[in-house]
């Protein structure tokens, strides 16, 4: 009888070892799982891609296509004003490019996703946001443009501080500090054949009639005006046509100083005026007006055509 007893009782004491084992075991696995699921990092933010600066951009550069680049951005952090790449919500996806979390596997299981409401949420801000600024220029609308305000490199590109050429207001960044735009009349005649483009620099000449020294008929004068002067448009065009070497106009803009401008001015009503292009060798020489020749320094040119002899003073 003794020996049933201590069977039964070795029975149930090995029943009790292995039950204190499996519940040792599932406690200890509920516990790693857990730590597991609270160490696992929080699915990447969606990002979309906008134009910004590849490097600084001080107020007054003409803006080259390798000055701006798409650079992913947070969507979160996605403000109206942004240039958005194709102008359109872009659809949630990670930094790496790639769907959202929790999308991808519920989608093959056929199941609604449980980030699947997530991302719908964020396309929806997304687009609220990108419809205030449709149609999204692209980046070649802000090639040619000038910077208005310094921009910073990775800077996101915002119209406030830049002026497109299609844009009014665009002659005015353009010109430096403390200069003034003044338009005279060209020709084909006077501008080199055509050749001076928007960005060379010139020299300006009058030519007039002024009374001969010995009582004679009045003979003709050419005078220099200014010097190493900028053009900034012919006509309204503030740049050549790719593939142009050549622009036909019968305006020519020019920069200069607010007391060059008087000069040119009393010269033009006194004259006709002609543009010399400066080689670019030349661009760095002093700039302004050209000091006025003493009496007696002129120089007296005859110019023979065919039954007829003129002659031009020429200034020194």
């Amino acid at each position: 009888m003794k020996t049933s007893r201590y069977a039964v009782f070795g029975l149930a004491a090995v029943a009790a070892l292995i039950l204190a084992f499996l519940v040792r075991g599932m406690i200890a696995g509920k516990g790693s799982h857990e730590a597991t699921a609270s160490v696992q990092a929080p699915p990447p933010q969606p990002t979309t891609r906008v134009l910004v600066a590849a490097h600084d951009l001080p107020a007054g550069t003409r803006i080259a296509d390798a000055d701006l680049t798409w650079q992913d951005w947070p969507v979160s952090t996605l403000n109206p004003s942004y240039i958005v790449e194709g102008g359109a919500a872009p659809a949630a996806t990670t930094s790496a490019g790639t769907p959202a979390a929790g999308t991808e596997d519920a989608a093959a299981k056929g199941e609604a996703p449980k980030g699947k409401v997530v991302a719908k949420k964020t396309n929806d801000i997304v687009q609220a946001v990108t419809d205030k600024v449709a149609p999204s220029p692209t980046k070649e609308a802000y090639v040619g443009g000038v910077v208005r305000e310094n921009i910073l490199a990775n800077e996101p590109i915002v119209d406030a501080k830049i002026v497109r050429a299609d844009e009014g207001g665009f002659m005015a960044v353009m010109l430096s500090p403390g200069m003034r735009a003044l338009a005279v009349p060209v020709s084909v005649d006077n501008t080199a054949g055509g050749f001076i483009l928007p960005g060379d620099r010139v020299d300006i000449l009058v030519t007039h009639q002024r009374p001969s020294a010995n009582g004679g008929p009045a003979v003709d004068s050419v005078q220099p005006v200014l010097r190493n002067i900028r053009v900034l448009a012919i006509d309204q065009q503030v740049a050549a046509e790719e593939g142009k070497q050549s622009v036909i106009g019968a305006t020519a803009t020019l920069e200069v100083a607010p007391s060059d401008g008087q000069i040119v001015t009393l010269a033009k009503a006194s004259g006709t005026l002609s543009l010399m292009l400066r080689s670019y060798a030349d661009a760095g020489g002093p700039s302004g007006a050209v000091a006025v020749a003493p009496t007696g320094s002129d120089q007296s040119v005859r110019v023979f055509r065919p039954g007829q002899t003129t002659e031009v003073m020429v200034s020194r």
